[in-house]
């Protein structure tokens, strides 16, 4: 999960990036909307709207503009209502007012990514090594074995299945599969050992040591 941090406020960008890092995401910062534009594509942007080379409103307007897709919080010193009021109007998601906790703001980025994945299309059907799912039926076959799966337990693989081969953190499986990342982590290697046990070969769901898990894609 990639984040877009843009803030110039360098005791406060570290602050941001060493928390957000902590909770899993990957994290790129941008001092300046000239910096924002040039950034690598994200599912989420936390923007400070007073910024050294623009107004950030005019950078909310644009990242909308790129992506409807895209997840949009201002984190800014500005607490007016018309501030709140444009910067949501110009497409922002959510609108946090400087100073917050950082338990706040990760509830108001999860129930902006729950939003987002809820209204990006999902594929119907993915194929990740002898892995196939069905996402509309909530069917799994293995090498064309039907596996029987709890609900909880097949979020968790379409939560890897999404980017076969690629190492999920622990609080983006909690995010998919139970809707926060508040959750004892422990639920994560309890679902995945049962899971392990269900597809028939724990070689299948790979643990990455320090990050999460990762669905073999060959």
């Amino acid at each position: 999960m990639r984040i877009l941090l843009v803030e110039d406020d360098r005791r406060v960008a570290a602050a941001l990036l060493s928390a957000l890092t902590r909770r899993g995401y990957e994290v790129e910062h941008a001092a300046t909307v000239a910096a924002a534009l040039c950034a690598a594509p994200c599912d989420l942007a936390l923007l400070d709207l007073t910024l050294p080379d623009g107004d950030g409103t005019d950078l909310c307007r644009e990242l909308r503009r790129r992506s409807s897709q895209l997840g949009i919080i201002a984190v800014t010193a500005r607490g007016e209502e018309r501030d709140r009021v444009l910067g949501l109007r110009l497409g922002a998601d959510d609108y946090v007012v400087k100073p917050f906790s950082m338990v706040e703001l990760q509830a108001r980025i999860e129930a902006v990514l729950r939003r987002a994945k809820n209204a990006a299309p999902e594929r119907h059907l993915i194929e990740a090594g002898s892995v196939h799912i069905d996402v509309a039926a909530r069917t799994v076959t293995v090498d064309g074995r039907a596996v029987t799966l709890t609900r909880k337990e097949f979020d968790v693989l379409l939560s890897l299945a999404r980017q076969p081969g690629v190492a999920v953190p622990r609080d983006r499986i909690l995010l998919d599969a139970w809707g926060t990342t508040w959750a004892d982590r422990h639920t994560v290697e309890v679902h995945v050992g049962s899971l392990r046990g269900k597809l028939g070969d724990a070689r299948l769901v790979e643990t990455v040591r320090g990050i999460g898990y990762r669905l073999r894609d060959a």
